[in-house]
């Protein structure tokens, strides 16, 4: 007698065979790119055992080596994967050596440069990027005109711009043009947002550390695989 497989929630296979986190998973079914057994399904929560799945017409399957990796991602890259204007994609710089199906973890807009991760394992991604776990990210803000330790101090306490709450969890001037500064959560475009709402010039930002994790080592366009140890610093032991 054969045994019986166990039911899975389709975002999470999807999530497992390196399509996306399950929640952006979540997003593409309800955008009717998902295929069960040839038939589009929207329903959330759907289950499987044995049906073949597929994304925007390519079959899936739960990856069977999970890889995580750390990216030194240059300016003027995208991290998508595709993009109708044709610019350079942060996944590009991966292919020579991975070609299995990869995505980014969160994500750094095209005029900043640092370190990002990508992933197969969506069940990585969704415990990095959850609020609850509160992981620091620090970047190097360089502008054109000297910053005010008042507009600080207020990037500190909460600023509101355009509706959108933002705040920064720590700063450490470097030089009058240069600002080390610390966030927790990360909204699209934060930083950029916060300075230019004080008319200050954004040259540069650039993200150095993820939780305990630095770029140490690898230059614009390079990349390393992740340690067990830096894996387990991120997303925990436990589910």
């Amino acid at each position: 007698m054969e045994d019986k497989l166990e039911p899975i929630r389709l975002q999470l296979y999807m999530a497992r065979s390196g399509v996306g986190s399950r929640r952006k998973c979540e997003e593409y079914i309800a955008q009717g790119r998902v295929r069960v057994d040839g038939r589009v399904v929207k329903e959330q929560g759907t289950k499987i055992t044995d049906e073949i799945v597929a994304f925007d017409g390519r079959e899936i399957h739960p990856a069977r080596k999970m890889i995580y990796l750390a990216l030194n991602k240059p300016t003027r890259y995208l991290c998508s994967n595709a993009d109708p204007e044709g610019r350079p994609l942060a996944i590009d710089l991966l292919r020579p050596v991975y070609t299995q199906r990869l995505f980014h973890v969160g994500r750094l807009d095209f005029l900043s440069s640092g370190l990002i991760f990508f992933t197969n394992d969506g069940n990585f991604a969704k415990k990095i990027t959850h609020p609850s776990r509160e992981i620091e990210k620090e970047y190097v803000v360089e502008i054109k005109q000297p910053v005010k330790e008042e507009d600080l101090i207020d990037f500190k306490r909460g600023v509101t711009v355009e509706g959108i709450r933002y705040r920064i969890l720590s700063y450490r001037v470097v030089t009058p043009i240069k600002i080390r500064i610390v966030l927790k959560e990360g909204k699209n475009r934060e930083l950029r947002n916060l300075f230019n709402s004080r008319r200050y010039k954004v040259k540069r930002v650039h993200r150095i550390r993820i939780g305990k994790i630095t770029m140490k080592g690898l230059a614009p366009g390079q990349f390393r695989p992740l340690t067990d140890k830096e894996i387990t610093s991120l997303a925990g032991g436990g589910d």
